[in-house]
């Protein structure tokens, strides 16, 4: 039994990925592009792969994943960023897995992913536990409505493939920067919901924490250059959330 499966994609000015990526999806049944007017060649080159395309303005990725997987004509969907890439051994697993005569497991899966950050693969840095949930059935789930971090919900009956995504969420510096400025205060408002506090104490000691667990608790140093680099962006990033909600907390008062 062959159970169909949609692809959906979410892009915005994502000419340098978007055919790498699109090119791992072929093999779906139904591939969807969603995409946030973008003002580069992204969508020329999607149109090369699909006429499925949806613009829809960009909020925050759970708020447009939520607004398209509706769409979808299949039962099963696969979900990826454009800076992601599904691998012909993740492929192979997932047709294995839905073409079985018996009903898949679990409603949904985790899909693991190999991280790249400035062209080296990053397997320390607590990077090499990154996932999400990517596979899953379309009336069963969804992503939580929040700005930063969402996950689909509810989180019961869910499995986990061996095989992984490819995944290069910076194409350089000034990527990362751009997602920093996004990220923060977003990341700021969940701490604040959560009761978190933003002390000058916090914005000293958070980020000198981040760095030393990332780099040296989680082994970033064998990871080169490239470790120590990322090391210190991420604790850079945990001092602009921390700044940001402690000019959150002073607003409030």
């Amino acid at each position: 039994m062959k159970r169909k499966i949609t692809g959906i994609v979410t892009t915005f000015n994502e000419e340098e990925n978007i055919r790498e990526c699109l090119g791992s999806v072929t093999w779906v049944d139904e591939l969807i592009v969603v995409d946030s007017f973008s003002t580069d060649k992204t969508i020329d080159i999607v149109k090369e792969y699909t006429d499925n395309i949806y613009q829809h303005e960009y909020k925050y990725a759970s708020a447009q994943r939520n607004w398209i997987i509706p769409k979808a004509k299949h039962e099963w969907i696969l979900l990826l960023d454009a800076d992601e890439r599904c691998t012909p051994e993740l492929q192979q697993e997932i047709e294995t897995l839905l073409n079985k005569e018996n009903e898949p497991e679990h409603g949904a899966y985790w899909i693991y992913r190999i991280n790249y950050f400035l062209g080296r693969q990053i397997k320390h840095c607590h990077w090499s536990h990154s996932r999400s949930i990517r596979l899953f059935k379309r009336d069963d789930y969804r992503y939580e409505d929040v700005k930063v971090h969402g996950e689909i919900y509810p989180q019961d009956n869910i499995g986990r493939l061996k095989n992984k995504f490819l995944h290069r969420p910076y194409r350089n510096l000034g990527d990362y920067y751009k997602k920093l400025v996004r990220y923060a205060p977003w990341g700021a408002e969940k701490a604040l919901k959560k009761g978190k506090k933003g002390s000058f104490l916090h914005i000293i000691v958070n980020p000198a924490w981040e760095f030393f667990r990332r780099y040296f608790l989680y082994l970033g140093f064998l990871d080169g250059k490239e470790g120590f680099i990322l090391a210190l962006l991420m604790s850079y990033t945990v001092r602009m959330k921390y700044i940001e909600l402690w000019q959150k907390q002073r607003k409030a008062r």
